[in-house]
């Protein structure tokens, strides 16, 4: 019988410790535009981590684009675009487009 306990409990902790607990992720692409958004970039990452969901912000791995790491289901393509487009810096506009 206590090798039976022994046996359920090691199989209980071993499948708690196998059971990931994470949320999936996904990446949205978003092409930057405006003339001289690349002085506010700091300002269009802000922007960005405001949006609920959003988890990074990657602008290395594409020049002149914004890779945004989100929980799936959490931030819409569309309000990561309106979050770029509201970033605003000495009369230039930044934009941001999604790239599909």
């Amino acid at each position: 019988m206590k090798t039976f306990i022994k046996f359920g409990f090691l199989i209980g902790f071993m499948c708690a410790m196998t059971t990931p607990a994470f949320s999936a992720e996904e990446k949205v692409t978003l092409m930057l535009g405006g003339k001289f958004c690349d002085a506010y970039l700091s300002d269009v990452r802000d922007a960005l981590t405001k949006v609920a969901g959003v988890k990074a912000v990657d602008f290395k791995s594409m020049k002149g684009h914004a890779v945004v790491t989100v929980e799936s289901g959490k931030a819409k393509p569309e309000q990561l675009s309106a979050a770029v487009n509201g970033v605003k810096g000495d009369g230039w506009h930044c934009t941001g487009q999604v790239m599909k």
